[in-house]
């Protein structure tokens, strides 16, 4: 016997409190016979202006990851989706292996599998066929966030064409930003010619805008999580063609 919705695959998501975006997102992609399962990492909704409040948001979340995932193995997932971008790759572009080994030798599952943003991001653009070369970057912080995105990529082997920051006020207000606020932010982008846009900040509602900025630009236009999403799909064996998200879900 198996799970009655969940038949296909069940995806533990673990996401931080104040994210209001990663599940309805997840949950507009998930296919039939693919179920999704929350569990939030508290997280105090931290003013994001001053530099110091990006330090602590990420300092909470790496507190409380390990929580969320004990609460969420409990319904058995076939694996687990990190629903924050920034975490995987902060002070080390390896920082999301780490927190699986983390997890794995915690929790006494040497097999456990998460999906995080440091490998379902340069999935994706290999997928696009974009291996190397310059991109660009959207991203809902400020310029205390660029040093780590940068050397994230840098060590991906890209080179970072131009970034863009919609420098949102707070947390919860990352997804506040509207979708002509962000597209103006990627236009200024696409008109640098770069191979790809990538966007992190899980919080920030930009997937159905990335959807149309794919089609006008002509380039890859490529949301955080619909890559992850995305990856934890095609890394479980599941190949559905998904219409409404980009080329990524559409034809990869």
């Amino acid at each position: 016997m198996t799970d009655i919705y969940g038949y296909r695959l069940k995806i533990g998501v673990v996401t931080p409190s104040v994210n209001t975006v990663v599940q309805p997102e997840y949950d507009a992609i998930r296919p039939q016979g693919v179920t999704n399962h929350i569990a939030r990492i508290h997280v105090t909704n931290i003013d994001t202006v001053a530099d110091a409040g990006i330090h602590q948001s990420i300092a909470d979340i790496d507190a409380g990851v390990d929580g969320a995932v004990e609460r969420v193995l409990t319904c058995e997932p076939d694996l687990i989706v990190l629903g924050v971008s920034l975490e995987a790759i902060y002070a080390d572009p390896e920082a999301g292996q780490a927190i699986e080994g983390r997890l794995r030798a915690k929790f006494g599952q040497p097999d456990l599998r998460l999906v995080h943003a440091g490998e379902s991001i340069p999935a994706a653009l290999a997928a696009h066929g974009v291996t190397s070369g310059s991109i660009a970057l959207l991203t809902p912080y400020g310029d205390t966030a660029e040093p780590q995105l940068t050397s994230f990529m840098k060590s991906c082997g890209y080179e970072i064409q131009e970034i863009e920051h919609l420098r949102a006020p707070s947390l919860v207000k990352i997804a506040h930003n509207t979708p002509e606020a962000m597209r103006a932010k990627a236009e200024k982008l696409a008109a640098t010619k770069p191979r790809a846009i990538v966007q992190f900040g899980a919080n920030l509602p930009f997937a159905p805008t990335a959807v149309r900025l794919e089609a006008e630009f002509g380039i890859p236009v490529i949301p955080v999580n619909t890559a992850s999403y995305w990856h934890a799909l095609r890394t479980s064996g599941i190949d559905d063609k998904i219409d409404g998200f980009g080329a990524l879900l559409s034809e990869h």
